[in-house]
């Protein structure tokens, strides 16, 4: 996990206006498009270029940063790995099974264009997360639109950033604070080839400002290490399957719903039932059959699972109505007829 001491130092140094001087003032925060570009270090793992704002709307190139005043790209010199990719797809993985437990769907958007918008409509800044999730998908609204437009639309409650060979606390993290992202998250793989401790770091917005906490208010309850953990598990351990279950039911138990609104859940927990019935009814046709073969009453072997209602009548009527019965079809007739009382009861 990312030590306290490197929390500090890789925090965004711009100075804005801590959370408890905007309250006592009562200034709002307002985004912004954050350092130019000349401010802002990129070290040697990114390589710029330029890129025009008509190629970057078409371009299927994965930017950490477009810049449109100086009409830059920048970009990871590094093409994509494994290691880099395994994270962002298995955060949209566990987010699934979250999503499930909490009986309402999650949007995981992937590497979407974030961005900031110029006064004029243009393009200012684009960036480009690894994973963004929204928990409520119906308010993104984002099917239609060809990017997240800050000012625009709903901000993902997630944003998740891979460090494999970069460090985007350099200076990613800074635009996001600018731009007013509420929560992102740093995930430095076990297998990353920077020198810092690996990790998950969770950076909240509190008021103007990112700070480091242990755990996610997105997904109430999730620490940071539980998070770390189970994006580097090939297999979902019992660990990460509690604490995914325990956070799917504290978001259900906020929104009022429960894992049977999920309708995945909903027909596996229905299949499951119709399928337990079955074996019931199976097990007691099998307990009468016996009985009967028991007092020399020769019977075939779906009965009286053909008998209609049979269900209907519990064990001990049945254990009566066997050791009562002459023949098959007397057995069938007595079926039926306490069916009957039952019913007129």
């Amino acid at each position: 996990m990312t030590s306290e001491s490197e929390n500090a130092m890789s925090r965004p140094s711009t100075r804005q206006a801590s959370p408890t001087e905007a309250a006592a003032s009562g200034a709002a925060f307002v985004p912004s498009p954050g350092p130019p570009l000349a401010e802002l270090e990129f070290d040697g793992a990114y390589r710029r270029y330029r890129l025009t704002e008509a190629e970057q709307r078409v371009s299927e190139r994965r930017l950490e940063l477009w810049d449109g005043d100086t009409e830059t790209a920048v970009e990871v010199r590094e093409g994509a790995t494994a290691y880099h990719e395994w994270p962002s797809h298995r955060l949209a993985q566990l987010v699934e099974r979250i999503a499930q437990v909490r009986g309402q769907p999650i949007a995981c958007v992937g590497t979407m264009d974030l961005v900031f918008p110029a006064e004029d409509g243009r393009r200012k800044r684009v960036l480009q997360p690894d994973q963004s999730v929204y928990l409520q998908p119906e308010r993104a609204d984002l099917l239609g639109a060809p990017a997240m437009v800050v000012g625009e639309h709903p901000y993902p409650d997630v944003v998740l950033e891979v460090d494999y060979s970069t460090d985007v606390r350099r200076d990613k993290l800074k635009l996001y604070e600018a731009w007013g992202f509420p929560e992102v998250w740093v995930q430095v793989p076990d297998q990353s080839r920077r020198r810092s401790p690996h990790g998950l770091t969770i950076y909240l917005r509190e008021g103007s400002a990112f700070s480091p906490v242990p755990a996610s208010r997105a997904f109430p309850g999730w620490q940071a290490t539980q998070i770390h953990a189970a994006l580097n598990e090939v297999r979902l351990t019992s660990r990460t399957v509690d604490a995914l279950e325990r956070v799917g039911r504290t978001l259900g138990e906020r929104d009022g719903t429960v894992p049977e609104d999920d309708p995945l859940i909903r027909n596996l927990r229905q299949r499951a039932l119709a399928e337990a019935s079955a074996a019931e009814l199976e097990r007691r046709a099998a307990f009468a059959r016996r009985l009967l073969a028991s007092r020399g009453i020769s019977v075939a072997a779906t009965f009286p699972l053909d008998q209609p209602r049979f269900a209907d009548v519990d064990v001990e009527a049945l254990a009566d109505i066997a050791l009562h019965s002459t023949s098959q079809a007397d057995f069938a007739a007595r079926l039926k007829q306490a069916v009957d009382d039952a019913g007129a009861g």
